[in-house]
């Protein structure tokens, strides 16, 4: 049976931890930033899970790991 191959889309977006929870970044924090206060920037920078809808698609297309 041939490997498995990672999406390498999901590989940019998503990070797996230890326990096996899916992290992803922020939304919101790239550009147009002037307007906003610098508490909402900080809380954008974090990363977040990914909800559980979208968890078993995003391991899906990262079969390692």
């Amino acid at each position: 049976m041939p490997k498995l191959k990672t999406k390498k889309a999901a590989s940019r977006r998503f990070r797996v931890t230890g326990s096996g929870k899916v992290i992803r970044r922020g939304r919101g924090i790239k550009h147009l930033l002037e307007h906003l206060t610098a508490s909402v920037k900080r809380r954008r920078q974090q990363d977040r899970m990914l909800s559980t809808a979208d968890y078993k698609r995003a391991k899906r297309m990262m079969p390692v790991g």
